[in-house]
């Protein structure tokens, strides 16, 4: 009989712990780290996430919207968040809760100095952002001058970081073009900084630029995928442990007859006896409907059961023939024992896409193993 009597995303912090000190063992000692947490902590609960990283002595934390900023807020959370895709509607908000904007146009900063001018602010953090090649946001490197004569000696910001994000630290047949992005960073950083009057914190790396390019640590490393378990590359997921655990139970086991159908659309006709198992999952949470017709699969008792006919909005089919199992056993959809990444693979997608697809409507406990 299942732990859980119905579906449940796991959360352990203990191996949150552990990814956080494995990544830390990369940098030298003086490097700050930046944890983030947007997505609702990439599927699992923010909350609980950002409170175990202040536990543990993070140094900053990321959320994309302004919103998960003020959620972090109002759940007591003391450190320093940089909102990564701040909206000038939400300025005041981002002020009255101590968040910090990236910056990252000319629009976006001028709206920015005519909020602190109008609430009379002094020396407020933001982050300015520079696009080096991945041309999603940032100031161009051309923008430096006109930058520089737009905030120097206002008086109502301080620039807290400049940084850059790298397009495709984790492959290697992109190499050539990673380090093109960091001497771009370089060479930005040698015009800007020597104007700024004081040294802001400097970052570039993602999870994957941690582990392959040291050279871009400068003063803070971020990581967003990789405290949460999973690296984009074999050789350094085994060193890392999934932070969720997908869980659900079987609901009912059925009996096929070999020319019956299972599903909507009869999309599985059996060839020959089968047995399938019901599970209370469906793409209202999170499992698309790529994984059905045998691409996806879970875990039953140590042994693959295939998805089987198309995914239901609340449940979905499996092929437990060889499986010795029954109703109100375990099921486990995605975690240490089957990797998010090795599912997601299967469908053409990421791990991250499946991680933050997993539905609110999932119930989510917190573990210390």
């Amino acid at each position: 009989m299942s732990e859980y009597q119905e579906s449940t995303l796991q959360i352990d912090l203990s191996a949150l712990t552990h990814n956080v000190t494995y990544l830390r063992g990369k940098l030298k000692e003086s490097t700050k780290m930046l944890a983030v947490v947007k997505a609702a902590g990439y599927g699992s609960d923010a909350i609980a996430i950002a409170k175990h990283l202040e536990s543990i002595n993070i140094d900053y934390l990321a959320v994309a919207y302004t919103k998960e900023g003020v959620a972090l807020r109002d759940a007591g959370i003391k450190l320093p968040i940089l909102v990564l895709h701040p909206q000038p509607s939400n300025f005041k908000t981002i002020i009255d809760r101590c968040l910090e904007p990236n910056i990252y146009s000319f629009r976006v900063l001028e709206l920015f100095l005519e909020e602190v001018s109008a609430l009379t602010l002094k020396k407020y953090p933001i982050h300015l952002k520079f696009n080096t090649g991945l041309n999603r946001l940032g100031f161009l490197p051309l923008d430096v001058v006109s930058l520089l004569g737009k905030i120097k000696g206002h008086s109502g910001i301080e620039v807290r970081s400049v940084f850059t994000h790298l397009a495709a630290s984790e492959d290697p047949e992109e190499k050539d073009f990673t380090k093109s992005q960091i001497e771009k960073f370089d060479e930005i950083l040698s015009h800007l900084l020597p104007s700024l009057g004081r040294r802001p914190i400097i970052h570039a790396t993602n999870t994957s630029g941690i582990l392959n390019y040291p050279e871009a640590h400068y003063d803070m490393v971020r990581t967003g995928i990789g405290i949460y378990g999973y690296a984009n590359d074999p050789k350094y997921d085994i060193h890392l442990k999934p932070v969720t655990s997908l869980l659900s139970v079987i609901s009912q086991i059925h009996e096929i007859a070999r020319g019956q159908s299972v599903g909507y659309n009869r999309a599985l006709i059996a060839q020959k006896p089968i047995r399938t198992a019901t599970i209370p999952l469906g793409h209202a949470d999170g499992i698309s409907r790529y994984y059905g017709n045998g691409i996806g699969w879970v875990t039953i008792n140590g042994e693959k059961a295939p998805m089987v006919g198309n995914i239901c909005m609340d449940m979905l089919m499996v092929d437990v023939s060889e499986i010795d199992c029954t109703e109100g056993d375990t099921v486990l959809v995605f975690g240490p024992d089957n990797p998010a990444s090795q599912l997601a693979q299967h469908a053409n997608s990421i791990s991250y896409e499946l991680l933050t697809a997993v539905s609110s409507r999932i119930t989510r406990v917190v573990v210390q193993k």
